[in-house]
C-alpha cells in the first residue's frame, strides 16, 4: 500500500498590527511594598469601622460623626485603587 504524503504547516505569523509591542512585553513586576500597602489599607478601614461601632460612635473621634464611615470605606476603596496597579 503506498504511503500517503506528508504536507509541511507554514509557521504561522501573526500581522504586525495584532502583534504585542515591545514596551508591553517589558513591563516591570509591581513593587513589593503595593500588596502590603493595599492589605494595610483594608484592615485599617475595617479596624476603622470596627472600633466605630463597637465604642458606640466615641471613638476614633467623636466629633466626626458620620463621616467615620466614610473614612473606614474610603480607606477600603483607596486599597482598591492601589491594588488595581498590581501585575
Amino acid at each position: 500500500m503506498p504511503k500517503s504524503q506528508v504536507r509541511k504547516k507554514k509557521v504561522y505569523t501573526p500581522p504586525t498590527d495584532v502583534r504585542p509591542t515591545a514596551s508591553a512585553a517589558t513591563r516591570k513586576p509591581s513593587p513589593v511594598w503595593l500588596p502590603i500597602l493595599a492589605v494595610s489599607l483594608i484592615a485599617a478601614g475595617i479596624a476603622w469601622l470596627v472600633v466605630y461601632y463597637l465604642s458606640e460612635q466615641a471613638y476614633p473621634v467623636a466629633a466626626w460623626g458620620y463621616w467615620n464611615l466614610a473614612v473606614g470605606f474610603g480607606a477600603m476603596v483607596a486599597s482598591l485603587i492601589v491594588l488595581s496597579r498590581w501585575r
